[in-house]
């Protein structure tokens, strides 16, 4: 059986989950009151106190977990995508780091001021003696962190409520779920953040839908526009987690590197997309600087070309890119694969280098779309297909009929349908039961996401 602990949490039925959710701590303001020392805490009796506690009188305590080795999931993840074979992957833990680990609604600002006040204590696997630690001691494996009793504050935790319907069909959205990630096909129109003006979005959700026997929800690593589609990875633990951010940003900052093949292959992203018009070349290397300008006095803003290679705002951006099927109604499906991890970087590279804007891009391909009316004397006709499509409402408000190239306004075409990446459960199970790991015998798990419903329509009518 694949050992949880090494994620720095036991089963759902441990008392370490049990813990954490005791610990859901919100009201900073009644939480600070409640953390003032008092006279007896800080009084010459504390030394009384510390004897009080040796001799088992913890009832006025609560006590954390046993410490167990974490793993650090930055350093093993730029040892992975710097196509290391062997380094050491754990880490040390200061007491600052576990309290937090063990108790993520705790405000850290408070959890320092507990330290700082002396109210931590420290129960030795070693020694078995409990004496004062400051935030910065490093953690030995099987130290328990005591706490004082007086930060069990009972708090309704903030929660976003979620009808069964809204529920069942997030979860239809997961692709594959091992204990560190869990892979949705993001449908188009759901936000994956939240914002201004936004109600809903996927962490949110997430939070509330896919958190499922886990005390943590699951974390963001990348990001898809809310109007496009596809493969979308989250990690389940916070170890996963930076293991997986680190494995997308060496991923970006390799990819200029003459030597970044093989690191490119630790991470592959493949994109499907409709555009107008079609590329000089049936495949290719797009490789631009991109920048944001801001326009209308700051009302809004937009990614852009930069040619001056001296702006030192503008980043290094490449996509490879190959044609997949040419429509004789000046259409062109494409697959795309970002080396980097730009903002806007595929909708920007195809419409002001390649000519090309995406089907449903109004903000780069505006001038297109006007012209596309022209297109009108080929009497695109609806889906060949001749199949029956259920209208109802989706949950969310969520419509992913609508919006092909038939339709008068047409959606945006982008999808994520393919997506490999590290075993991020199996390296890290490997990191803690070796401490140093061969990443060469570290196997790849591929993903594939089946297209939304418009876009597959798009397909149907281009092709008959």
């Amino acid at each position: 059986m694949r050992n949880l602990h090494l994620f720095g949490r036991e089963p759902p039925s441990s008392t370490f989950a049990n813990f954490a959710a005791k610990m859901c701590c919100t009201a900073a303001g009644q939480l600070l009151r409640s953390l003032c020392p008092t006279t007896a805490e800080c009084s010459p009796k504390s030394q009384q106190q510390d004897s009080a506690i040796d001799s088992g009188k913890t009832g006025k305590w609560f006590i954390l977990p046993p410490f167990s080795s974490t793993v650090n999931g930055t350093a093993a993840g730029r040892a992975l995508s710097s196509a290391a074979t062997a380094g050491k992957a754990s880490t040390e833990t200061t007491a600052l780091k576990w309290v937090l680990r063990c108790c993520p609604e705790l405000p850290r600002n408070l959890v320092q001021k507990l330290f700082r006040l002396r109210q931590v204590r420290r129960e030795s696997a070693q020694e078995g003696q409990v004496k004062r630690v400051t935030a910065k001691d490093s953690m030995n494996v099987g130290d328990k962190i005591l706490l004082p009793g007086s930060v069990n504050v009972s708090v309704t935790e903030k929660e976003l409520h979620c009808s069964e319907e809204e529920v069942e069909f997030i979860r239809t959205l997961v692709l594959y779920k091992d204990p560190a990630i869990i892979v949705v096909n993001k449908p188009p129109g759901l936000p994956v953040q939240g914002g201004i003006g936004i109600k809903r979005s996927l962490d949110e959700l997430s939070a509330t839908c896919l958190s499922y026997d886990y005390s943590e929800p699951p974390r963001l690593v990348h990001r898809l526009d809310r109007d496009s589609s596809g493969i979308l990875v989250m990690g389940r633990t916070q170890a996963s987690t930076t293991f997986l951010h680190s494995i997308f940003r060496e991923k970006t900052f390799a990819a200029p590197d003459k030597d970044a093949g093989r690191r490119r292959r630790i991470l592959q992203r493949r994109y499907w997309a409709l555009v107008i018009g079609s590329p000089r070349h049936a495949n290719g290397i797009v490789s631009a600087r991109l920048g944001k300008v801001v326009l209308d006095d700051g009302k809004s803003d937009r990614v852009t070309v930069i040619e001056d290679p001296e702006n030192t705002s503008s980043q290094h951006a490449i996509t490879q890119y190959k044609v997949i099927k040419a429509s004789s109604h000046g259409y062109t499906w494409l697959e795309l694969c970002p080396l980097t991890g730009r903002k806007h970087q595929i909708r920007v590279h195809c419409a002001e280098v390649l000519g090309t804007p995406l089907v449903g891009d109004f903000k780069y391909g505006w001038q297109a779309h006007r012209k596309l009316k022209q297109l009108s004397q080929f009497n695109l006709q609806s889906d060949p297909s001749g199949e029956l499509v259920d209208k109802k409402r989706l949950p969310l408000g969520l419509d992913l009929e609508n919006g092909s190239v038939s339709d008068k306004t047409p959606r945006l075409h982008l999808h994520c349908r393919q997506m490999v990446l590290p075993d991020v459960f199996q390296a890290l199970e490997d990191i803690e039961t070796r401490g140093d790991y061969d990443f060469s015998r570290l196997k790849s798990l591929k993903f594939d996401a089946p297209l939304p419903r418009f876009m597959d329509q798009s397909w149907n009518i281009l092709s008959s």
